[in-house]
C-alpha cells in the first residue's frame, strides 16, 4: 500500500503481469491480495495510522500554526479540489509540515462556501482558531473575503503578488508580450510535432551541442516565461539552421523554506536593483521603470501589515535593518507591547560573544551589473553594526544591536542555539516565523493531485484521492 500511495501507482498495478511476474520471483509463497483489498481495507487503514500521528503532533505544545490554501481543477476529471496544509516551528525549532487536506469542493467558489469548508476541516483536526497565526492564499476576492468572514488572518501568496507585479511592468509592454508569443509558438510547434523535435535535434548534434528540448511556459509563472526565453537563446543557432531549411511558425530575434520574515528585504532589494541604472540597461530602460512602478503598487502596504514586521525583525538575517527609521520606531513599539516585562529583566551583557563583528563589503568589479544579493548586502552596510539602544527591553536591545547573521545560514538553526539568551524573543519567532511568503506548499500538493488523479484513475473517487495523497505527503513524518 505504501509502494501504490508513495509512487502515484493505481490499484490496478496488483493486477499487472510484470508486477504480478515480479512479486512472484521474490516470494513465490505470496499471495497478493486484490485491487479491491487494497482500495477499500488497505489504504483506510493506513490513512488512519497517518491521521492519528498528525493529530498527535497537532496535540503538543505547538504556541501557533500558519497554513497555506488553494483550489484546484482536474484536467480529465470534473474534480475540484480544497487544499489545506499546515506548518509550525516544534520546541527544538525544526520547522514541521504536513498535509491536512486536499478534499473535494463541490458547488459554487463562493466566499460562505469556502468559511465554511474552513470550519469543518479546523474542526475535524481540534485546531483552535486562537492558534492560528496566519493563512496564504491567493489574491481572489472569494479566497480573501472568505479568510476574513472566517476570522482568520491572511495574506496573498506573495510569489502570486510578483506575478502580477510582473505582468503590470513587463508583460504589459507591447515588444516584451509580442516576443513572448513568438516564443511560445516556436516552444509549441517543436513540443507538438514529433518530427520537428527529431529534426531539431538531429541540427543539435550536427552543431556539436548537447541535445536539449525548449522550456515550455505557464502563463500564471512569470519565471517559467524566462526559462522559456532563455532556452530559446540558447538554441537560437540550432533553430536558426531548423528556420533555413524547414518553416517554422514564427522566428525570434535577438531562481520551499522562505518565510513571512523574506518579504520586505526581498521587495526593498528588488526596488533598489530595479533603480539602479547600469551599463546593460540598453533597452530595457522602460520596462525597468514600468516593473519598479508595478512592485511599488503591488507591495505598498506591505511595511505596515504587523505579520511581515515583525517576522523580518525576528529574523537574524535581517532584524530591524531593513526599515526606515519611522517604521524602525512604529515596530519597536509593537515589539515591546508583544514582550513580557521578564523580558527587561534580563542582562544586556549576557550573550554578547557574537556581537558588532562589522560585515566586511564585497567588492564588486567596475562595470559589473549589480545583483539582487549586492542589494541585500548593500542595505546592510548602510546600517552598520553601531546602535543606539532605547528605553526597551534589554533583552530586545541586545538582538537588534548583534550584527545580522549571514543570508546563507538560518534563522531557526539560530533560535536553536540562541533560544536561552533571548527566551522571550524566541516564543514570539516560534510563531511569526512559521508562516510562509507563498502557497507553494499547497500548489506541490496540487501537482501530486495532477499525478493521482491522471488518465489511468480518472474514475476514482475524491475520497479516496485524498487519502492517497494525506498518506503519500506525510508518511515520512511517521518514520524515525
Amino acid at each position: 500500500m505504501e509502494f501504490i500511495a508513495l509512487d502515484d501507482q493505481p490499484f490496478s498495478v496488483v493486477e499487472d503481469v510484470g508486477f504480478r511476474s515480479l512479486m512472484e520471483f521474490l516470494e513465490p509463497r505470496y499471495t497478493l491480495p486484490s485491487r479491491r483489498h487494497f482500495a477499500e481495507v488497505c489504504l483506510p487503514e493506513i490513512y488512519n495510522i497517518v491521521a492519528t500521528h498528525i493529530h498527535e503532533l497537532l496535540a503538543r505544545d505547538i504556541p501557533t500554526i500558519s497554513f497555506t490554501t488553494d483550489i484546484w481543477s482536474s484536467d480529465v476529471s470534473p474534480v475540484s479540489m480544497l487544499s489545506l496544509t499546515a506548518q509550525w516551528i516544534d520546541k527544538d525549532f525544526n520547522l514541521m509540515k504536513a498535509v491536512l487536506h486536499s478534499q473535494e469542493f463541490t458547488g459554487t467558489h463562493s466566499a460562505s462556501a469556502i468559511s465554511d469548508a474552513f470550519e469543518k476541516m479546523f474542526q475535524t483536526w481540534k485546531i483552535d482558531k486562537t492558534k492560528v497565526h496566519a493563512v496564504v492564499r491567493d489574491n481572489a476576492r472569494n479566497m480573501t473575503k472568505a479568510m476574513m468572514d472566517s476570522g482568520l488572518a491572511s495574506f496573498g501568496c506573495m510569489a502570486h503578488t510578483l506575478q502580477l507585479a510582473v505582468h503590470d511592468g513587463v508583460f504589459s509592454q507591447r515588444s516584451i508580450s509580442d516576443a513572448v508569443a513568438i516564443g511560445q509558438k516556436i516552444v509549441g510547434h517543436f513540443k507538438h510535432s514529433p518530427l520537428a523535435y527529431s529534426r531539431l535535434q538531429a541540427v543539435q548534434i550536427q552543431l556539436g551541442m548537447k541535445a536539449k528540448r525548449l522550456q515550455q511556459d505557464v502563463s500564471t509563472r512569470w519565471n517559467s516565461t524566462f526559462y522559456m526565453l532563455e532556452s530559446l537563446l540558447e538554441q537560437k543557432h540550432a533553430l536558426a539552421t531548423c528556420a533555413a531549411d524547414y518553416d517554422l511558425p514564427a522566428t525570434l530575434i535577438s531562481s520551499s523554506e522562505a518565510s513571512a520574515a523574506d518579504v520586505i528585504p526581498s521587495v526593498r532589494a528588488l526596488r533598489r536593483l530595479l533603480s539602479k541604472e547600469a551599463d546593460t540597461d540598453h533597452g530595457v530602460k522602460t520596462t525597468k521603470t514600468a516593473l519598479l512602478e508595478a512592485v511599488n503598487k503591488r507591495f505598498d502596504q506591505i511595511e505596515s501589515d504587523p505579520i511581515f514586521c515583525i517576522a523580518t525583525s525576528l529574523d537574524p538575517r535581517y532584524k530591524d535593518w531593513y526599515f526606515d527609521e519611522d517604521v524602525k520606531q512604529r515596530l519597536r513599539a509593537i515589539l515591546d507591547a508583544h514582550l513580557t516585562p521578564a523580558a527587561g529583566a534580563e542582562d544586556e551583557t549576557h550573550g554578547r560573544e557574537s556581537a558588532d563583528h562589522p560585515r566586511s563589503k564585497r567588492p564588486r568589479p567596475d562595470g559589473a551589473r549589480p545583483s539582487l544579493h549586492d542589494m541585500f548586502e548593500e542595505i546592510l552596510e548602510e546600517n552598520g553594526p553601531e546602535r543606539p539602544s532605547t528605553t526597551a527591553s534589554q533583552q530586545l536591545d541586545v538582538f537588534l544591536a548583534e550584527t545580522p547573521i549571514p543570508r546563507g545560514e538560518t534563522a531557526l538553526g539560530y533560535w536553536r542555539n540562541n533560544h536561552l539568551r533571548f527566551p522571550e524573543l524566541a516564543q514570539m519567532a516560534r510563531k511569526y516565523l512559521c508562516a510562509p511568503c507563498t502557497s507553494t506548499e499547497s500548489e506541490r500538493l496540487f501537482s501530486s493531485a495532477s499525478h493521482v488523479l491522471d488518465e489511468k484513475r480518472n474514475r476514482l473517487s475524491c475520497n479516496k484521492a485524498e487519502m492517497l495523497i494525506f498518506v503519500k505527503k506525510n508518511m515520512h513524518l511517521t518514520k524515525k
